[in-house]
């Protein structure tokens, strides 16, 4: 997996998604919310297994600009001031790979903590 480097990067600014294609010819959609709520950030992840902090009420969250970083990772600028998430090509490649699985765990951990998502706009179908 190492060696899985994006052959194409665009981003979608009326739809806020992040389109992804890889060198082994997968391609991914991955919408704002999607990759807020799974920043590889301390502030999201914690500082180990069973650290993770949900993240609420990031709906209308919206992606303001990529800053590359090196040949191997880009970092996502959000709008709600979170900057600080490297998302290295390897983990944007397992966010799509395992969006469906990962989507329906979020779900469930915001209604296991009583949130009601304010609109279901995400594009569920990982679609543009």
């Amino acid at each position: 997996m190492s060696s899985t480097k994006p052959t194409e990067i665009n981003f979608h600014k009326v739809s806020q998604v992040l389109e992804l294609a890889f060198n082994d010819d997968t391609r991914f959609n991955l919408p704002a919310e999607y990759l807020r709520v799974y920043s590889p950030s301390a502030e999201v992840q914690g500082h180990g297994p069973g650290q993770e902090v949900l993240q609420i009420g990031k709906e209308d969250v919206k992606i303001t600009h990529l800053e590359p970083v090196g040949h191997y990772a880009v970092n996502i600028i959000f709008d709600d001031n979170h900057d600080s998430g490297i998302y290295s090509w390897e983990y944007l490649y397992q966010l799509g790979a395992h969006f469906d699985k990962k989507w329906q765990t979020y779900l469930d951990r915001l209604n296991e903590s009583g949130y009601t998502r304010k609109t279901n706009k995400l594009n569920i179908n990982n679609q543009i």
